[in-house]
């Protein structure tokens, strides 16, 4: 083998250890903080979890953060030692506690997720069943300066949509007191207090059901088989381990005669209805839109004519003819207005 060729070998060696040791842009550095990213991503996830089962009132152990990290018992049995080792956790027995260090840092990745499905929800059009998915990824990047920003631009908000509390700056975080609705007695009434997200399945299907945080509902019928209620208008039928998934506070007995909630698009041509409220799933653009158009609290409006497919309805509002699509008139909430009133 000649000088030239040894030579092309020696700079082949080189360039291949370029590539792989490089400071900041070799595959070696790329591939250890891609790891250290992983790390911290499985500690502030851990944190999370010990916080929730404290602020809901469940014991938090190895084999529960396991469960929600979605890893091996020996795999989260180390996560668990490291928070424990950089003084984040202490242990009671088997069962696993956050130190105030350790509950600064949770609260912080918390507030960023929520704030972060807030700014989804209220800003963009990022669908409703991916909010959860892109906040997961946004929360361990978030710096707390960004996440006072954010929180300072949408004006502090105190709930995300899903009606979780969304922590202040300084950690408050107020008291959790809904039940499972399956809890709800026939016959009586509740307002939704918080829809939860997980497992994604399952959100789907209260997704597709409209439901949200505000709703007032009206327990029929509770048994092991089915979950069937009233919602601003709507019936709804819920395998129970569905309906466990939204919670519910109870309404005082004289709330109980305000009547169910009907839709702009419940009525007839020829029919009139008083504006009581736009759904708070109806949201971000299409929020405003209807609002633009007029479909505020107070405003009568009179059901003209529909179309020969019977969708969309052209409404009479403020003089103005509008046509909505039977999925927009359903997100308004009126009381009805007879022709002799108006």
């Amino acid at each position: 083998m000649g000088p030239l060729a040894n030579l092309l070998i020696t700079l082949g060696v080189l360039a291949a250890a370029a590539v792989l040791f490089w400071p900041e842009r070799g595959l070696f550095h790329r591939w250890r903080e891609v790891s250290r990213v992983g790390e911290r991503v499985r500690i502030e996830d851990a944190l999370k979890h010990l916080h929730e089962a404290d602020y809901h009132g469940y014991p938090a152990t190895v084999d529960s953060a396991a469960g929600t990290l979605g890893i091996g018992r020996n795999e989260a049995a180390a996560v668990i030692a490291d928070i424990e080792a950089r003084g984040l956790a202490t242990r009671d027995g088997v069962q696993l506690r956050l130190t105030a260090e350790g509950r600064t840092w949770a609260l912080h990745v918390i507030r960023a997720h929520r704030l972060w499905e807030r700014h989804l929800a209220e800003e963009t059009g990022v669908r409703q069943e991916d909010w959860h998915a892109h906040a997961e990824r946004r929360e361990h990047q978030m710096t707390p300066e960004e996440a006072d920003a954010l929180a300072a631009r949408m004006g502090h908000p105190r709930y995300d949509p899903h009606g979780d509390p969304i922590p202040t700056a300084e950690g408050e975080l107020p008291p959790f007191h809904g039940r499972p609705l399956p809890e709800l007695a026939p016959g009586k009434f509740g307002t939704i207090v918080h829809v939860e997200d997980e497992p994604r399945e399952i959100y789907a299907q209260l997704v597709a059901e409209e439901l949200h945080p505000g709703m007032r509902v009206e327990m029929v019928d509770s048994s092991p088989e089915r979950v069937r209620f009233w919602a601003e208008g709507d019936e709804h039928i819920l395998a129970p381990v569905v309906a466990a998934n939204l919670s519910f506070v109870p309404l005082p007995d004289e709330d109980d005669g305000q009547g169910r909630f009907e839709s702009l698009a419940s009525l007839e041509p020829g029919e009139a209805g008083r504006v009581m409220r736009i759904s708070g799933s109806c949201r971000g653009l299409q929020r405003r839109r209807l609002m633009d158009l007029g479909l505020v609290p107070g405003t009568d409006v009179r059901a003209e004519m529909k179309s020969n497919g019977g969708d969309p309805t052209a409404y009479r509002i403020r003089g103005t003819l509008v046509a909505l699509r039977q999925d927009q008139a359903k997100q308004v909430h009126i009381s009805r207005v007879l022709e002799e009133a108006r």
